[in-house]
């Protein structure tokens, strides 16, 4: 178990995926360039880069110690349904006493998930389109019920109607659980995000504090640059409303966060810039205390680590520190504080600790990540330690799966994990033995 201390990790950074037709977000392993290629190298400092993004954008600091990291392009297929069930019975390894199952299977670059009034649950995608999963209490029945979005990974639900996230906006789809099997139309009530396509890709935490309010992240559009207004930060969304506000600046990719139950505080996770080594710098896990608060990008790196070209003068003491780094090419995406709605289906021990899904990362050479961490943390954010809660989606230095997001069941407790590579949902619950 890894603790936090004055000594941090240095690790290596993950983009989470591409643009422009290349889905970093699903790629299985890395490929090797020639020798004898010429390095990449784009200026990620001008508006044309931003606007008008090369197709393989994520390249361009390529360094010649890590000369020839790049991911396989496209969206995986989803792994049968037969074979998935076997990997998993012979490589996920669990904490004692709990298992994983799997739920639902053929779900094509499933990402963030969320649950409707009537207890189906809707996921988003990496690619054009939204799933419904229902579930009858002997299979799941998975069906696309929004389609022609741009990478609508961002959902939420509240008061009856599904939020998905674009680009540049979010859609509202007024009660989905009544029309989602009649072709649903979205209407656009958020539209205030940049057009840039290279990391805008979003999540959406819902805020309980403020019901109908999300925390959404929005990244810069590049690996390291000097960020073009409104990026590299988290907002504070009434989409209902049209209604937003800055809760945390200097954040350069975060795919996931959540709220403390007990403090009604945002904690989010960041992956680090790429080409800096296969060691550094490390992704992390943020803790917003209060709003304003600055995390460094593009400046300062995993809270101790000056950026090479674009430190600028700057201290790492200006900006705030990680609660938790978290170690190279990790890829942290979604997370939840288990509170299990009052099933006590996990021990008390795993209460209102943090479930981190980590997706694992391409610009490396021996690949990390690919697992659930679990991690506990006191109430003022003190204390925060962390270990493996499910692993073993690497195989003979290949991710046969990825998770991405977690979401807590409200019927049983269970946990449900979300995979974008094999295209599938998983079930982990708790009996003891």
């Amino acid at each position: 178990m890894r603790t936090r201390s004055s000594s941090r990790i240095l690790s290596a950074a993950v983009i989470v995926a591409g643009a422009v037709g290349l889905a970093i977000g699903g790629v299985s392993l890395a490929t090797k360039a020639k020798a004898d290629e010429a390095l990449v190298h784009y200026d990620g400092n001008t508006r044309d880069y931003w606007e008008h993004p090369p197709g393989d954008w994520y390249m361009g600091d390529e360094t010649a110690e890590q000369h020839g990291e790049r991911p396989y392009p496209g969206q995986p297929t989803p792994t049968p349904g037969d074979e998935l069930v076997k990997l998993v019975k012979e490589n996920i390894k669990t904490q004692p006493g709990f298992h994983i199952e799997v739920w639902a299977s053929g779900l094509d670059c499933v990402r963030e998930m969320a649950w409707g009034g009537d207890g189906t649950l809707y996921a988003g995608c990496w690619t054009d389109h939204v799933f419904a999963i229902t579930d009858d209490g002997s299979k799941r029945t998975a069906k696309v019920i929004i389609k022609g979005l741009r990478q609508p990974t961002g959902i939420g639900y509240y008061n009856g109607a599904l939020y998905v996230t674009d680009i540049d906006k979010i859609y509202k789809y007024a009660d989905i659980d009544k029309t989602r099997d009649s072709n649903p139309q979205g209407t656009v009530v958020y539209s205030d995000f940049p057009p840039y396509t290279s990391h805008g890709w979003k999540y959406m935490v819902p805020d309980p504090q403020m019901p109908g309010w999300f925390y959404i992240p929005v990244g810069p559009p590049c690996n390291v640059c000097l960020p073009p207004s409104g990026t590299a930060q988290y907002r504070h969304v009434n989409p209902e409303q049209g209604l937003s506000e800055v809760a945390a600046l200097g954040q350069r990719n975060s795919v996931g966060g959540a709220v403390d139950p007990r403090t009604g505080q945002l904690w989010f996770s960041e992956n680090a810039r790429d080409w800096m080594g296969d060691g550094i710098p490390s992704d992390k896990l943020n803790h917003l205390a209060k709003y304003g608060q600055d995390f460094g990008y593009p400046y300062c790196h995993q809270g101790d680590l000056p950026d090479p070209k674009f430190n600028m003068g700057h201290k790492c003491s200006e900006f705030t520190p990680p609660a938790l780094n978290l170690g190279a090419h990790m890829a942290p995406l979604g997370m939840k504080f288990y509170t299990g709605f009052g099933t006590e289906s996990f021990p008390s021990q795993y209460h209102n600790n943090i479930f981190l899904a980590e997706h694992g990362g391409w610009n490396q050479r021996i690949h990390t990540g690919a697992r659930v961490e679990r991690i506990q943390v006191d109430a003022d954010g003190t204390q925060v330690s962390e270990e493996p809660f499910a692993w073993g989606w690497i195989k003979d230095n290949k991710y046969w799966g990825r998770p991405n997001d977690i979401i807590i069941s409200p019927k049983d407790g269970s946990m449900l994990v979300s995979d974008d590579q094999a295209g599938a949902i998983y079930r982990i619950w708790y009996d003891g033995k």
